[in-house]
């Protein structure tokens, strides 16, 4: 048996600053829908596509994001960016690339007062931008999806 890649072994770069999540996520919705005639499936269309996730990290990796967000004037005035979530392990490589990143706290912060686990801080995000996501450098999107959009 070999080692297999997992949680632990990903990490997360958001714009230049390389961040260690505790735990993070990010979903697609594809809207594509299924076509009938007279109730039976005879194709499908196009429908719109969206990416959010999560990001779930300790006090000192809230505030490199903080000082980054410093530098701008705000946490809002992060603006977007591009980021990556990658991991290797063996022959197990996964690369995620997304493009127009635009980050907003959710959980400002998460503590228990009895202790026994560092605070957590929940960041979510939205892809923003037509480039959407790539995976281990393959597009999400086909490239005539996007050729008609200004980013």
């Amino acid at each position: 048996m070999s080692q297999r890649i997992s949680g632990k072994n990903l990490k997360f770069l958001l714009g230049g600053l390389k961040i260690n999540a505790q735990k993070w996520t990010l979903s697609i919705t594809d809207g594509d829908a299924v076509t009938y005639t007279n109730g039976i499936p005879d194709g499908y269309v196009d429908g719109e596509v969206s990416a959010a996730g999560d990001l779930e990290v300790n006090t000192a990796n809230f505030n490199l994001i903080l000082a980054a967000a410093k530098v701008k004037g705000s946490f809002r005035g992060l603006g977007t960016f591009d980021a990556k979530g990658f991991g290797a392990v063996g022959r197990d490589v996964l690369n995620i690339d997304m493009f127009g990143v635009k980050l907003k706290i959710s959980d400002l912060i998460d503590a228990d007062s009895a202790g026994g686990s560092a605070l957590i801080h929940k960041i979510t995000f939205d892809i923003t931008s037509p480039d959407f996501i790539n995976i281990n450098g393959v597009p999400y999107l086909r490239p005539d999806e996007a050729v008609d959009i200004l980013g």
